[in-house]
């Protein structure tokens, strides 16, 4: 997504064989781009959506999807509301969708407090140079100049929404002349900002009467049809559907909100379409149950379970209507760091493909740092021959067990899928077989060749040691078996019980088991379904055991709080992946090796990140690093195939991947040292005399205060060195308004309470940047229209300034290059801009002379190959 890989060594000419026909294996393909932290799309341009809809038409994927948070009146917060979306009727806003009246709403920015764990921290401030990387202190997207950290003022709250409808229209308009589908929306209920609620009460309207909430709709859409291009509008479900469920009330206000919409989509003359999506795919009583409450031409999303979790088998029982899956590219709450997922999201693909969606997108926050992932969802989009295993002569990748979703737990407190145990069981000579079980779900579906078949369930009850504590009702083909059974009651504690049901009909490939809860979670320990021709036998929640096959627990997989949690290994293999992309972004020679090293990584990476707040956070680590570092033995690995990259492209990719780890590595030292820290100052805070505790201060406290603020100035050099998308700079951000606030504030404001004077300061916190000199372009555009003229970002991140920095550019191909200086903004930043298009592309570079008479040049390929840049078509 941030550009393009090109080799370092030229192909031999051969006309390329054109006559090709391809169709896809899902209708949209593409990316859910997210916003709230920094890291993610609220720190995007103009530009920034252009370069995305650009590289989205190479990799032949055709959609972008942005979910809206709303205003979140309990308690009532400042960040909530994002300007993607504006709420309001009909009459408060111009022809050009321009607003009159507005509510406050921004995207992210260095100047904001509180939300996410976030302090106010002007970026002047920042440490290590990394000040130089941003021109002003209140940094953010464009559409919030002057408006930071939220507006406050009718005009400057009118303004940041006419800001965001106008950098969409020209955004979106090249994404239509792409071909790229683009997709923004609301959750529902829809939240009417108090702004205006209070204006509906003057004008003596009720803003729960569905007819006012239908004019909002309608509001919403028409102003939308004014400021810019959209083919969908979606409609999420709550969030806290995935962390506490929902209610059968819940559930029917979100119907009666969509069926306000679907009116108000018609008044507006149908502008675009009206779609679901959410973080389920729907209501915990039947996650397929919109197929029963919404039209048909109503598609259906939802992203797969946070974070890791799979896609949603209930997808396989909708039809007649789109309906696309979501998987997670990334998860925010190891966002500090690099993820590699290409095998799970492969497996992922393949789901989706057997569930039959319409519709494969992933979602995401940073770009370059997820490029293996969008790479593997890109082709697995068109493709699945070559990795997609065949299950008993179906279609590729139709597994042969799939569950259907119960009702979660509140989040926090969710029991595990499965579970196992070593005790006795009473009532069979199988115990094994009894020992594990699978819960917390509403049944199977099972793949079995047509006939008639024998089913034996087996149950056992773990937990209770009294009766109504788990009562649930079994059916097999939709026919009662079961009526409200009570495992405990028919048989007791650790006990096997065993339910027959003769004769049952699989008409169609599939034999369906629903258990549906009437107090607490169904459990079941084994299914046997057996036929003349065809048996099948499944140890459910256990590994396989005689003849029954293993169905083995799907491990949990979040990462929330200091300790770091095992993920589960799920997923397709991705070797041959590996292969094709190492060898391309890093050579012939060293591309197989470093191939192989990136596929044990996948889904290994150490997680060293997690939750406090807000996403990416560290926390102390009481382990000593002498243990910790082991877990980054691949680094020595990696860096030693050091000598095998050849070429400057080559060497500037493993370089970025090459800081992208040692960054991780110095993230997770910072960690261990912190622990130590930490366990130092309780110390002193045990000790009775003053003395001793100021001697324990002064001595292993502060020595330990002076190796954590040593350990993370090291650990920003490859920082800066990752530094060059979005995503990178966003990750300094991160450190210096999240991680600084609980690494340094928090802790050094505790230590001088309990020294009990003003602390010297740490050595290592400079503001001055001792790093080798960089040029970063962040945001690399490959296409601009006829007669635009190109601005360019450009960051010097030196110890000085350059003594000169040009942009030098020609026709591609053709003639001498043409210089143009850059011009200083501020600190490190320079503005550059090109000539208005002509009809032909062009190709540039950018030179700088270094404070110390380096010369840098960017791209790393340059002259040899420079960055090029193509002119669309005036005519759509």
């Amino acid at each position: 997504l941030h550009g393009d890989v090109i080799p370092d060594d030229k192909t031999a000419f051969a006309l390329p064989q054109l006559d090709e026909n391809h169709e896809p294996l899902f209708e949209l393909r593409g990316v859910n781009p997210w916003g709230s932290h920094a890291e993610g799309m609220d720190l995007w341009n103009t530009d920034d959506y252009i370069q995305v809809f650009g590289q989205l038409a190479k990799l032949r994927m055709n959609f972008l999807g942005i979910h809206s948070y709303p205003e979140n009146p309990e308690p009532r917060s400042q960040y909530d509301s994002e300007p993607t979306v504006w709420i309001g009727p009909s009459g408060d806003f111009d022809g050009q969708g321009r607003v009159s009246r507005s509510f406050s709403a921004s995207y992210f920015n260095t100047l904001r407090d509180g939300q996410w764990g976030y302090i106010p921290r002007p970026t002047g401030e920042y440490r290590f140079g990394a000040s130089l990387l941003f021109e002003r202190d209140d940094w953010g997207p464009d559409v919030m100049l002057g408006q930071c950290p939220v507006p406050t003022t009718p005009e400057g709250c009118n303004a940041v929404f006419n800001r965001t409808g106008r950098m969409l229209d020209e955004a979106f308009s090249v994404a239509r002349k792409l071909g790229v589908k683009t997709c923004i929306g609301t959750e529902s209920p829809l939240t009417i900002p108090e702004a205006v609620k209070e204006r509906l009460l003057a004008q003596h309207k009720d803003p729960s009467d569905p007819a006012v909430v239908r004019e909002l709709y309608a509001g919403i859409f028409k102003r939308i049809a004014a400021a810019h291009p959209l083919d969908y509008y979606w409609i999420w479900t709550p969030e806290k559907w995935l962390w506490s469920g929902n209610s059968e009330k819940e559930t029917k206000a979100f119907v009666e909100d969509f069926e306000q919409a679907l009116h108000a989509i018609k008044d507006a003359g149908d502008p675009f379409e009206l779609t679901t999506c959410g973080w389920v795919l729907g209501p915990k009583q039947d996650r397929s149950g919109w197929t029963r409450s919404l039209p048909r031409q109503v598609s259906v999303s939802a992203l797969s379970e946070a974070y890791t979790g799979p896609v949603d088998p209930a997808f396989a029982r909708i039809s007649g209507r789109g309906k696309w899956a979501i998987p997670w590219l990334e998860e925010d709450n190891a966002i500090l760091g690099p993820q590699l997922w290409v095998a799970r999201i492969r497996k992922d693909a393949a789901d989706a493909l057997a569930y039959g969606c319409t519709g494969l997108m992933g979602l995401h926050w940073r770009t370059r740092e997820v490029g293996p992932q969008v790479a593997a969802l890109a082709r697995a989009g068109w493709s699945q021959d070559q990795w997609n295993p065949q299950a008993g002569g179906d279609p590729p990748g139709v597994p042969q067990t799939l569950y259907y979703e119960g009702p979660k737990a509140p989040y926090g407190h969710a029991e595990a899928d499965c579970g196992t145990t070593d005790q006795p069981i009473a009532g069979t000579e199988d115990d094994p077989l009894y020992q594990s079980w699978r819960h917390h779900f509403c049944g199977y579906r099972l793949k079995v060749p047509n006939g008639r078949y024998r089913v034996t369930l087996g149950f056992i009850e773990p937990q209770h040691k009294q009766a109504g504590q788990r009562v649930f009702e079994v059916k097999l083909q939709d026919r009662l078996v079961a009526g409200k059974l009570d495992i405990y009651e028919k048989a007791g504690h650790m006990t096997a019980l065993e339910i027959h049901a003769e004769n049952v009909p699989v008409n169609d490939g599939w034999l369906h088991l629903d258990m549906q809860p009437v107090k607490g979670h169904p459990c079941i320990a084994a299914i046997a379904i057996e036929g003349e021709q065809f048996k099948r036998k499944l140890n459910c929640g256990g590994m396989a055991h005689r003849d029954y096959q293993a169905d083995p627990p799907r491990t949990k997989t979040f990462n929330w709080g200091p300790a770091d949690t095992a993920y589960e290994q799920r997923g397709l293999p991705c070797d041959d992946f590996f292969l094709d992309w190492a060898t391309h972004h890093f050579g012939d020679n060293a591309g197989p090796r470093i191939a192989a090293l990136f596929t044990r990584l996948d889904g290994r990476v150490p997680l060293v990140s997690s939750f406090d707040g807000g996403a990416g956070a560290l926390w102390p680590d009481d382990r000593p690093w002498e243990l910790v570092e082991r877990e980054f033995a691949f680094l020595d690995e990696l860096q030693s195939l050091q000598s095998l990259v050849k070429g400057e492209g080559n060497r500037e990719r493993y370089e970025y991947w090459l800081d992208m780890f040692r960054h991780l590595k110095g993230q997770a030292k910072v960690r261990c040292i912190w622990g130590q820290l930490d366990a130092a100052v309780a110390k002193a805070g045990a000790e009775k005399g003053s003395a001793v505790r100021k001697a324990i201060i002064e001595g292993p406290v502060f020595m330990l205060r002076d190796e954590l603020t040593q350990a993370i100035a090291d650990a920003y050099q490859p920082l800066f060195g990752i530094v060059g998308t979005p995503g990178g700079m966003a990750t300094v951000i991160n450190w210096e308004g999240h991680v600084y606030r609980r690494m340094i504030q928090r802790p050094e404001q505790a230590l001088e309470e309990l020294y009990g004077q003003p602390l010297p300061p740490p050595p290592a916190l400079t503001q001055r940047y001792h790093g080798p000199p960089r040029l970063i372009v962040p945001t690399v555009r490959t296409m601009v229209r006829s007669g635009e003229s190109l601005k360019l970002k450009v960051i010097v991140l030196d110890n000085g300034p350059p003594k000169d920095a040009a942009l030098h550019w020609r026709l591609m191909g053709q003639g001498e290059y043409k210089s143009i200086p850059l011009q200083h903004v501020a600190r490190g930043v320079f503005m550059v801009t090109l000539p208005p298009a002509g009809d032909q592309p062009i190709e540039y570079c950018v030179k700088a002379t270094a404070a110390d008479g380096r010369e840098l040049i960017w791209p790393a390929t340059a002259p040899k190959i420079n960055q090029t840049v193509v002119v669309m078509p005036s005519a759509s």
